[in-house]
């Protein structure tokens, strides 16, 4: 595989871990929302949540998520791969104040700042430190 083709792969596979992640929890948490707080120390209790639509949808694309993300860290430095999909805090957070109406302080929205801030920084640089890569991008 070229250099080429294996950042287009890197790239698309992290694409997919961002949109499984944000789609997964936005599903887990709609469904959370729908069954009420649980406060128990019984097993049986967490269990019958799975019987909620949007938590098996949520958590069906969470193993889509941590399958990705397997095969993203078997292509890209974990310090690559840990801040570029740390873009789906922010869309979280976007998700949750716009499509969940939660309320997000500025000092949350300052935080997603820094991230957007850390994800332009680190996505500038190659997915892998083997030894014949260049550390910055043309």
């Amino acid at each position: 595989m070229t250099q080429h083709q294996a950042s287009f792969f890197i790239r698309v596979l992290t694409l997919a871990v961002i949109v499984l992640n944000v789609s997964g929890n936005y599903f887990l948490d709609l469904g959370m929302r729908s069954v009420g707080q649980i406060i128990s120390w019984s097993p049986l209790d967490y269990l019958k949540v799975f019987a909620n639509l949007w938590v098996i949808l949520g958590v069906l694309l969470l193993l889509g998520w941590i399958i990705c993300q397997l095969s993203l860290f078997s292509w890209a430095d974990l310090t690559y791969v840990l801040p570029v999909t740390s873009t789906s805090y922010i869309l979280l957070t976007i998700l949750g104040a716009f499509g969940l109406n939660e309320h997000v302080s500025a000092s949350r929205w300052a935080g997603v700042s820094l991230i957007v801030l850390g994800v332009t920084v680190v996505g500038r640089t190659r997915p892998s430190t083997s030894p014949e890569d260049h550390e910055e991008l043309p």
